[in-house]
C-alpha cells in the first residue's frame, strides 16, 4: 500500500538523494520511476529545484546537482 505524501516531504526527499549521491543524473523519466511520481508532479518538482538553485539541468536534460557542476 502506497502512503501519500506531501509537497515537502518530497521535495526534502529528493533533496535528500541529490544530498546523498553528488554525482546522482537522472532524466525526468528516471525521477518519475525513482519515486514512483507522475510526469506533471516530477516536472512541477523538479522545475521547482531548478528555480531555488539546488538542481541545474544539463544540456541533454538531465538533472544534477548545481553545485556539484563540472566547468
Amino acid at each position: 500500500m502506497a502512503v501519500q505524501s506531501s509537497p515537502d516531504a518530497i521535495v526534502r526527499r529528493i533533496k535528500a538523494e541529490y544530498l546523498e549521491m553528488p554525482g546522482l543524473k537522472l532524466t525526468e523519466e528516471q525521477a518519475e520511476r525513482l519515486w514512483n511520481l507522475s510526469r506533471p508532479m516530477c516536472e512541477g518538482f523538479l522545475e521547482e529545484l531548478v528555480d531555488s538553485h539546488f538542481l541545474l539541468r544539463t544540456r541533454d536534460g538531465a538533472f544534477v546537482r548545481a553545485d556539484t557542476r563540472v566547468h
